[in-house]
């Protein structure tokens, strides 16, 4: 089945170019501001999103922020923008963006981005096979070579699978605090680093190969081969 995206661009050239070359791999919906964006994403469910920071009536970063309340799906976004400074980026990162591509950018590079996104989240597998371990994302166990079974704490697991099941986008804070502990105010920052620490201790981790940190940001599941 044709994966489904939703562009959300202003420049009628762009936009044009863009919707004409991805409909041949994809189904494309192409809409031109950010209420026609929430429009489309009531009527229908996407597999990615990709938008335009700058609209005429709002911007990409308030499609992203409010997906979960216009959505019933769970799509993942690209952003497209002229605005390259690093807040504009961050933003983009804390709302969930998989990728930040800027403008001018060239066509190929949309495609090869836009094909890793959607490929990444084929499927996510219950179980990793590691150099030193094998992890049971769904009895949240981790299985050593040497025969012996790990039992991690449940929530250390939470953060894990959530981690695989989003990569390669960075998780932020927040979001594994939302994801894990279901908006805990008083929920220490530590909280998250030490059950990290744990995590790349039980997994044989210790070079961060491959749950990476984004200072600033959040955690990333980095995929093999990335």
């Amino acid at each position: 089945m044709r994966k489904k995206i939703l562009l959300v661009e202003d420049e009628l050239t762009l936009g044009d170019i863009l919707k004409e070359r991805l409909q041949i791999e994809y189904d494309v919906d192409w809409v031109k501001t950010q209420s026609s964006a929430f429009e489309a994403l009531k009527k229908n469910t996407y597999d990615l999103l990709i938008l335009d920071v700058g609209l005429p009536d709002g911007n990409g970063f308030n499609i992203a922020e409010n997906l979960k309340n216009i959505s019933s799906g769970n799509p993942h976004f690209i952003f497209l923008t002229a605005q390259g400074d690093p807040e504009t980026r961050l933003r983009g990162y804390e709302a969930g963006a998989e990728e930040f591509i800027p403008k001018p950018f060239h066509l190929k590079e949309v495609m090869i981005r836009v094909k890793h996104v959607l490929d990444a989240h084929v499927s996510t597998a219950q179980k990793i096979d590691l150099e030193h371990c094998s992890i049971d994302l769904q009895g949240y166990s981790v299985h050593l070579k040497n025969g012996h079974i790990e039992y991690p704490p449940v929530k250390d697991m939470m953060i894990l699978k959530l981690l695989v099941e989003q990569a390669p986008r960075v998780v932020s804070r927040d979001e594994i605090i939302n994801k894990v502990w279901g908006q805990d105010k008083d929920l220490s920052p530590r909280t998250i680093d030490n059950a990290i620490a744990r995590l790349r201790n039980t997994i044989s981790d210790a070079d961060e190969k491959l749950i990476r940190s984004v200072r600033g940001v959040g955690y990333q599941w980095v995929i093999a081969g990335t």
